[in-house]
């Protein structure tokens, strides 16, 4: 790379320009009558434009190169733009810039939070617009100058860059940001030679992640879903961006409701520490139980006395506590292998000996009061304290809680620990919280705790989902529905007569369980949703089945046009040149990829994620529509031309779309 070789480049540039000149004039001489029928129509010129375009993106780049190894730089402070172990996070790059202008031109300003957010095409690309806050925080220093003023200095403050175009003033103190086409065009030759990575600039954690938690003995039910779902997605998001995130599954493996069980196990197959019992239904096992328990007062005191034994870790009834416990993973596993979930248990029972040492802890630092035989502990601003031994010197699940948090923060070193819990446990959580801060475990600017709450799951009718005979749905009927209706839908559409019984097969588990997923995330988690197979199998608008069809419709393109790996692969080296204004568009929309992902660790809400990918579909069918990719001839049908760069831009789209996917829990098929 070095000048003769821009130069040689330069010339070609400069005769295809000439030529396109040329013929451009024929064309306006046609146009007005004054030239004859020989005159070659704009076919030709149209394909000298597009390898002009490319070959002054290879200069571009190469001068980049250039300036790089040593090339003049500009006296402003210039930073690096390109990333290579991640794509680039365009919006921390432009905050990065701005907080460097803001630097310069005010210096005695330390700290100013600066905000880029992106902006609608009118204006730009993104915007910055916190002329206005730091033209307020300068008056307090004595600096007089109105946020139009302050914009202006901040505009003529921005280092030497080779991300943004142009910064324009608008309105009281706006100012409107556009990127530079070479720079667009760089950053899609990297995604597609690259891959879809994470962003660079992540600071890597280990993150604990406390999610779908069902009780043992008990089926999961449909108020499991919505901890599972969003559970596993916050995983993926942390993992794709490099945490090191341990999944945890703290079931509800302990306490009273063991004695009944056992009880009843006893009489059901007194040989049970022998031979593993052949317990098949354990819902009816519990069902069983629970009837005999409230109705033989015998019966209760049996329970009682088996629940002391397990606490004891009686060998015998610690066998028959882990029989019972062994049928329910296995339950629990079929669910979460329909639903590719991972996921390691780690129960209540784990932390029995922990809790001792808790309590010991807590007495140690004097922060347990007595309250009429319990040992209760405050934490400031909140009335209801935690019980933390109860008055016949039991533990509770506050002392579970608490024992939980310190072991994670002390023995795991979490530096991030979430609870995906519905939002009726708020309340709990922020005492648990507090109370840890309280007892010194918890440092708030060392480890982040935060529970992740979610509302509940409703019927059609508006009220809590039951089943027609008013029982909680559970989780393995709601999914073998999904199954049904996915099924039917894809007969519906007649994709039966087109699908080989293994596609068909593979796209209705991708509809079914995608369908339940998509509509959980695509919700505001904070709110309660209404669960509707018929709204989550429509086809059109924000939905897993538009979105699941867009992407193979996407990947289509190149299959049925025969395009090779190899062939995309010297498009991008040869130049994308994205010369349609939709081409640049949806180019641009790909590369906000990272600072979507990046925005939802801040507050975990993941249904910016599903707007996003939604987004994603419809600009690309906006390009799709205006911008031929593969031509045929209307007659025969044949290809008559492909438009490799357009073909580059579909597997980017492709791309990103599945890494969405993934990241989002759903699976994709190549037909649908």
């Amino acid at each position: 790379m070095d000048s003769a070789k821009i130069q040689h480049l330069g010339e070609r540039a400069a005769k295809a320009e000439a030529e396109i000149m040329a013929l451009m004039q024929q064309l306006s001489m046609l146009k007005s009558g004054v030239a004859g029928n020989d005159v070659e129509d704009n076919s030709e010129a149209e394909k000298l434009m597009a390898e002009n375009a490319k070959l002054n993106y290879r200069i571009n780049i190469m001068k980049r190169a250039m300036e790089d190894n040593g090339g003049q730089r500009s006296a402003k402070k210039c930073i690096p733009e390109s990333a290579p172990n991640g794509m680039v996070n365009i919006l921390l790059k432009l905050e990065e810039l701005f907080s460097l202008a803001i630097e310069q031109a005010f210096p005695n300003v330390k700290g100013f939070q600066v905000v880029v957010v992106p902006t609608t095409p009118n204006f730009g690309d993104y915007q910055f617009n916190g002329a206005m806050s730091l033209s307020k925080l300068l008056r307090t220093m004595g600096k007089s100058l109105n946020p139009r003023e302050v914009a202006s200095v901040i505009r003529e403050n921005v280092p030497s860059n080779s991300v943004i175009d142009t910064l324009e003033l608008a309105g009281p103190g706006y100012i409107n940001i556009k990127l530079k086409a070479s720079f667009v065009q760089e950053q899609l030759s990297l995604l597609l030679t690259r891959g879809v990575r994470p962003p660079c600039g992540v600071e890597k954690k280990r993150v604990i992640v406390d999610f779908s938690s069902p009780n043992i003995a008990k089926e999961m039910h449909v108020g499991h879903l919505r901890s599972t779902i969003i559970g596993d997605s916050i995983c993926r998001l942390l993992e794709f961006l490099g945490h090191d995130v341990v999944r945890m599954n703290h079931v509800g493996d302990w306490g009273t409701q063991f004695g009944m069980l056992l009880a009843h196990l006893e009489d059901r197959f007194p040989n049970f520490a022998e031979e593993t019992p052949p317990i098949g239904d354990l819902q009816s096992f519990y069902k069983e139980s629970k009837i005999r328990f409230d109705s033989d007062a015998d019966f209760k005191k049996r329970a009682y006395a088996c629940v002391v034994k397990l606490q004891s870790h009686d060998p015998v009834y610690i066998k028959g506590w882990q029989a019972i416990c062994d049928v329910s993973r296995r339950e629990f596993q079929k669910i979460y292998d329909r639903l590719d979930i991972k996921i390691k248990e780690r129960g209540e029972s784990f932390y029995q000996d922990l809790m001792k040492k808790t309590v010991a802890l807590l007495e140690e630092t004097g922060v347990l009061k007595e309250d009429d035989g319990r040992k209760v502990m405050f934490a400031p601003g909140i009335a209801v304290p935690l019980t933390i031994v109860k008055s016949d010197g039991g533990y509770t699940y506050d002392t579970s809680d608490m024992a939980a948090i310190r072991q994670r923060i002390h023995d795991e070193k979490a530096d991030w620990v979430i609870y995906v819990v519905d939002l009726g446990q708020a309340g709990h959580f922020e005492t648990i919280f507090a109370c840890a801060e309280v007892a010194g475990w918890l440092d708030r600017k060392k480890t982040r705790v935060e529970h992740v709450g979610f509302g509940v799951v409703l019927g059609e009718d508006k009220k809590k989902f039951k089943s027609r005979s008013s029982e909680t749905v559970r989780l393995v009927d709601l999914l073998d529905e999904g199954l049904r209706r996915a099924k039917e839908k894809l007969i519906e559409k007649e994709r039966d007569k087109v699908l080989t019984p293994e596609e068909l097969e593979s796209a209705q588990n991708a509809v079914a369980y995608g369908c339940v997923k998509y509509s959980d995330l695509a919700h505001n988690r904070n709110g309660d949703y209404v669960f509707s197979f018929d709204k989550m199998l429509e086809d059109k608008g924000n939905t897993a089945v538009y979105l699941l069809y867009a992407y193979t419709r996407i990947r289509s393109i190149a299959r049925t046009a025969n395009i090779t790996d190899e062939q995309i692969k010297k498009a991008v080296a040869d130049g994308i040149p994205l010369g349609h204004e939709k081409e640049m568009k949806l180019a641009k929309l790909l590369l906000r990829f990272p600072e979507t992902i990046v925005r939802l660790t801040v507050d975990l809400f993941l249904h910016p994620l599903c707007e996003y990918l939604y987004e994603v579909s419809t600009v690309f069918t906006e390009f799709y529509d205006v911008c031929y990719c593969v031509e045929k001839d209307r007659t025969t049908g044949q290809i008559v031309h492909i438009n490799m760069d357009r073909m580059a831009l579909c597997e980017a789209t492709a791309n990103v779309m599945a890494q969405c996917f993934s990241l989002l829990g759903l699976k994709t098929v190549q037909k649908m």
